[in-house]
């Protein structure tokens, strides 16, 4: 049965490094650890760039964060991949940074990216990998906090956040069933 992983992010080198594309963070350090095809292999479809290995199908979109439903729709349908065999990878502001959790179904929590999947599948039975990326400080607002980039030491702090992110999604027979 196939599985289609999605990680949430905002294309444009502006966006590279930020909080909101913690998952696109994901995806290049599974790249790094080849769960997932080089980057030479993927192609532009569904509004994204995508590619596969097995039974499982990798998905990037490019619509923004707020119409990633768009391309999840449309790579699930080609695919005809049922809403449980979807894992939305994404950054979360109600986890604290450096916490991991994959879970099935759940709440919206506020995540643009996320009400996006949902309206476009029409249900909100997808698995979600969650990656902490904290609270904004004070008074910050959260849309500056999350387009902001992490800082150095944060960065090298994170790297074992996607390291707990892949052992989530992964033993050593493979992909985790949900």
């Amino acid at each position: 049965m196939a599985k289609l992983i999605v990680f949430l992010g905002n294309p444009g080198i502006q966006y590279k490094n930020t909080r909101h594309n913690a998952a696109w963070l994901c995806c290049e350090r599974m790249v790094e650890k080849s769960i997932c095809p080089p980057n030479s292999t993927w192609q532009t479809k569904f509004h994204s760039l995508y590619s596969k290995k097995g039974s499982v199908v990798f998905l990037k979109p490019q619509t923004f964060m707020n119409e990633s439903g768009i391309a999840v729709q449309e790579a699930a349908k080609f695919f005809s991949i049922q809403s449980s065999d979807i894992i939305v990878v994404h950054d979360d502001i109600e986890l604290k940074f450096g916490e991991t959790r994959l879970q099935l179904g759940g709440g919206m929590g506020g995540h643009n990216g996320l009400r996006s999947v949902k309206k476009h599948l029409g249900t909100d039975a997808f698995s979600r990998l969650r990656l902490g990326v904290g609270r904004p400080p004070g008074a910050m607002e959260v849309s500056s906090f999350v387009l902001s980039r992490f800082s150095e030491l944060e960065s090298r702090l994170f790297e074992g956040t996607l390291d707990s992110a892949i052992e989530l999604l992964y033993n050593n027979d493979g992909l985790v069933g949900l």
